[in-house]
This record gives C-alpha cells, structure tokens and sequence, in this order.
C-alpha cells in the first residue's frame, strides 16, 4: 500500500477560509489529512478515501471513495437530525457528538460554513465563541 491520497487543494483552501477565521484557530496535518483545532479539540477533519481506506470512515461515510470526506461537531437538534439524514450526510460510530459529509461536485458551501461554524462554536471557550463575528 502506498502514501494515502491526498485531499484536493481546492477543498482544503476552501475549509482554511472558513476555519481560518475562528479566533485561536490551530490547522495542523493529521494522522491523514487536516484537522483544524481550538485549543486541543478537533473541530473539523477532512481526509480523503481511497480504495475503502482509512475503513472506518470508508464504513461510516459508505464510500470505497475515492472521495474527500470532512467530519465536524454538532449538538442539540442539529445533530440529531444529521446524524440521521440521507448522503451526502453520515454518522460516524466512534464519537457521539461527530457527524461527516462527502464532498463532492454538488457540495453546498454555504452549508458547509455554517455547519463548520457550528462545530467551532459546540468546541470552543465560551469567551472565544464570544469573539466571533455575528452571523
């Protein structure tokens, strides 16, 4: 087996302007891909599947890929209703409050910033959340 694929540019510098944007903000290459943290919480994680590997995001996001795949925090409703919607939305087994979306040509963006958002504030210090700017 060779070097794990690699998350298409485009998809990572689209996530960075999101993230980036957090107060205190931490990106940083994972065990594959990158992860953007606040403080030591993962907030957002996006890697690529390729030939059913790594196999539990291959399993949870129903995938052989190859296809990118970002995972994020949630809460409350919100969480409850992703982790029961349709593809391109799937729920991870091995963390409670984790849920993913594939990445594709159809991918809505604006989603994507309001979920990461979401997930930044679900992670984050109260006085952080604080600084953000109003949606």
């Amino acid at each position: 087996m060779g070097e794990p694929a690699e998350v298409p540019d485009e998809i990572v510098e689209r996530l960075r302007a999101v993230c980036g944007a957090f107060p205190e903000v931490v990106e940083e290459r994972a065990w594959r891909g990158t992860r953007w943290r606040i403080r030591q919480r993962a907030f957002a994680h996006v890697l690529e599947v390729e030939d059913g590997n790594p196999p539990s995001y291959a399993a949870a996001a129903r995938t052989d890929g190859p296809a990118s795949v970002l995972t994020f925090r949630s809460a409350g409703p919100e969480l409850a209703a992703l982790s029961h919607a349709a593809h391109p939305f799937f729920k991870p087994v091995w963390a409670t409050n984790v849920v993913g979306v594939v990445l594709d040509d159809d991918t809505d963006w604006d989603e994507v910033a309001e979920l990461l958002t979401e997930s930044y504030r679900v992670s984050a210090p109260r006085k952080l959340v604080e600084q953000m700017r109003p949606v």
